[in-house]
């Protein structure tokens, strides 16, 4: 494990923040236009988080989990794709938080803070969205590719390119390549055209994200990670997160409402719904009970097999 624990900034720090920033603005007629996060956390009672290997922070939409994820990934600078929804005090924000690293696990460090793995990152749904947008978008200009190069097959067969100058290299390079024996017009197209990824459902290309960029021994900061992932591979995903957790030397701190990755196992589980935000058990969440309570009321059907 590698964090040990974060503070967030007291109200009162929170108003000195406030009010350096509007100085900064404009002098004693300065103000703030876009004060977020300011104001999130003190009405919540929310002013330290303890982690374990896995810490997860529940909520509905606008309880701040994610604002409260992106805050701890600022403040420990990992490594990111998208940028945070942030404000003019975001960094000052972030910089009044603090953070407390675990004391050094192995016998040569002993007595002192470990170190962030420098491979320790924050991944969210807009970078799984990102992923998946890019890989369409790349099989689709291979696709206009493979058209235009095959229209060209025959054409560079019949007339000849002779180099004059550097802009004829790329059509003499590929009149040289159909001239092979060896090379077929699949294996051109496939050269020159580049290759297609190979892509599953949304789910399928979301899992594979994840699995690619999850290393063990890391830090890993997840901003609802299930977006995208049917039932059936957000418990591949949680399969993946808890043995990571338990034999890969990995921490992670979720924001989700998703009931499968809030069974994490041994999760420390921080409601944000609640006021004050509480420590609770993921059976004992609201989003969970309420699936409970509709399946439990329709229990009938999958009793009788219907």
């Amino acid at each position: 494990m590698y964090l040990e624990s974060f503070l967030l900034p007291s109200k009162e720090t929170e108003e000195k923040l406030l009010k350096t920033r509007m100085w900064e603005n404009a002098g004693p007629f300065g103000y703030v236009e876009n004060a977020y996060p300011y104001g999130i956390f003190p009405p919540k009672g929310l002013f330290q988080l303890d982690f374990e290997r896995v810490t997860i922070l529940y909520g509905g939409n606008g309880s701040g989990k994610s604002t409260l994820l992106n805050l701890i990934a600022s403040a420990l600078k990992l490594k990111r794709i998208s940028p945070p929804n942030s404000g003019e005090m975001w960094d000052l924000f972030a910089a009044a938080c603090q953070i407390r690293m675990t004391k050094d696990e192995d016998g040569e460090g002993e007595g002192k803070f470990c170190r962030l793995p420098s491979h320790s990152r924050i991944l969210t749904s807009d970078d799984v969205f990102d992923f998946m947008l890019a890989m369409r978008s790349q099989n689709d200009q291979v696709r206009e590719n493979v058209e235009s190069e095959r229209q060209e097959w025959f054409h560079r067969r019949e007339i000849p390119v002779r180099m004059q100058s550097m802009e004829d290299y790329e059509n003499v390079r590929k009149q040289a390549l159909i001239c092979r024996k060896s090379l077929s017009r699949r294996q051109y197209l496939r050269e020159t055209a580049g290759t297609e990824w190979k892509l599953g459902s949304n789910g399928e290309t979301a899992l594979e994200f994840f699995d690619s960029r999850l290393k063990e021994g890391a830090l890993y900061c997840l901003d609802e990670p299930e977006n995208s992932l049917a039932p059936k591979f957000q418990l591949e995903l949680l399969q993946i997160l808890s043995g990571l957790a338990r034999w890969g030397r990995c921490q992670f701190i979720l924001a989700t409402h998703s009931p499968f990755l809030l069974s994490l196992p041994g999760a420390r589980i921080y409601d944000l719904d609640s006021r004050p935000v509480t420590l609770r058990k993921w059976w004992e969440l609201e989003n969970v009970r309420t699936c409970f309570r509709f399946f439990d009321e329709n229990r009938h059907f999958f009793e009788d097999g219907k």
